[in-house]
């Protein structure tokens, strides 16, 4: 028995906000992108796919919020790489006074996630629904790949986005109590560090696929906020599948 997941509903809208990006200043690492851009990473990604199928690999929250239609879905491995909060945000889940963590994929390990097929005719279509919502800023317009993974016993190839992003200025690298103090109080416009951590924790485990690291992380994030709300009544925890 693993336990409870604790991080439970009750505590995210603890810290749940929303906070308005329009007061935000300007920044000049945050140029967004223009359709032209758009239509030019589209075009890169198809070109580069070297006659594959579409598929589309899966670790964090496309799993719980695709976004975007598809064909199907399967269970799938990614060798080499594994979950992480490492990029940090001063938008979206986060502010320029309280940064936020995103997962993204780090070098080594593995990853168990979902790998979406997407209809050849409408691949252009999906893929720019897609790249506007992953890819939001020009500096990050290279932050795709496509990646061999394993699925139905058979490898394919698929296109992920944030994998190896050490070289960003993004990439951070800290402490899983420094990670769980971020996430406890990190939000922005498109809300809070702990509901998109407790969304992802659902999910996987609703999948049958157990992330350690993010099971510890839920405990942690749900202790730092329980201390900074001392008088919150202790709610029931939500029982995980054993």
């Amino acid at each position: 028995m693993r336990g409870k997941l604790v991080l439970s509903p009750e505590l995210v809208a603890c810290v749940e906000r929303k906070i308005p990006q329009d007061h935000l200043p300007p920044d000049p690492n945050r140029i967004p992108m223009t359709d032209e851009d758009f239509a030019a990473t589209v075009a890169d990604i198809l070109a580069s796919r070297g006659g594959c199928p579409v598929f589309v690999f899966g670790y964090g929250s496309l799993l719980w919020n695709p976004g975007f239609t598809f064909d199907e879905r399967r269970p799938a491995r990614l060798r080499g790489w594994h979950r992480a909060f490492c990029m940090q945000l001063s938008r979206f889940r986060g502010s320029p006074e309280q940064p936020g963590l995103m997962l993204a994929l780090d070098h080594g390990g593995s990853c168990k996630g979902e790998v979406f097929r997407i209809a050849e005719s409408g691949a252009a279509r999906q893929l720019d629904t897609l790249v506007r919502r992953e890819i939001p800023y020009r500096r990050l317009t290279r932050a795709w790949r496509w990646v061999d993974i394993d699925v139905d016993g058979k490898r394919e190839r698929a296109l992920t986005f944030y994998a190896g992003m050490r070289r960003d200025m993004f990439y951070v690298n800290l402490p899983m109590h420094a990670q769980a103090h971020m996430l406890a109080r990190a939000a922005g416009h498109g809300g809070s560090g702990a509901e998109y951590l407790h969304q992802t924790v659902m999910k996987l485990e609703e999948l049958g696929i157990h992330d350690t690291y993010l099971w510890e992380l839920q405990m942690l994030v749900a202790a730092e906020i329980r201390a900074m709300f001392p008088d919150l009544t202790p709610a029931r925890p939500l029982h995980s599948p054993a």
